[in-house]
């Protein structure tokens, strides 16, 4: 069984300054700090934040579906297209009969105003056929909330004459 499910926000930064974010380890540290009720704690396993890094996601208990941590690997951050995507490689949703859980965000320019962008993300999975039920623990709900918690930090940090 094969799915996609992508959420997108409109942010009113420049897409290069969303991506400095979106592209860097920031970005982890941002969610860690934010939203302690949906991850307990982020570890950098190996990397800078290329691709290649890998990440450890404790998150904390009773989260639904029982997941307690899963590794994902940074597989692809392409600074021209302003793509990154992870793909869980050690535990979590692959415990759980997923052959795949890739995340992909996306920082987008929009066309006419250099001062805003679009972040997409976009969650692509592959399940066993017998672990079909397990197709309700994917969810975009926790990528719209990092999406709207990475737009408010963008948003702060540029009206106090950020970068």
């Amino acid at each position: 069984m094969y799915g996609t499910i992508s959420d997108e926000k409109t942010v009113d930064v420049p897409a290069a300054e969303a991506w400095n974010l979106y592209s860097t380890l920031q970005l982890a540290k941002v969610v860690e700090e934010a939203l302690p009720g949906l991850i307990s704690r982020i570890d950098v396993i190996q990397g800078d934040g290329g691709a290649g890094t890998i990440l450890e996601l404790v998150f904390p208990p009773g989260l639904e579906g029982g997941l307690k941590s899963y590794k994902e690997k940074f597989t692809v951050v392409d600074h021209e297209k302003r793509v990154k995507e992870t793909e869980v490689v050690e535990g979590g949703y692959l415990d759980l009969g997923f052959t795949l859980y890739r995340v992909r965000f996306e920082v987008i320019e929009v066309e006419g105003n250099e001062k805003q962008c679009v972040t997409r993300s976009t969650i692509e999975y592959e399940l066993k056929e017998e672990a079909a039920a397990n197709v309700a623990l994917v969810s975009i709900q926790p990528l719209t909330a990092i999406m709207q918690l990475s737009a408010q930090y963008l948003l702060r940090d540029n009206n106090n004459g950020g970068n």
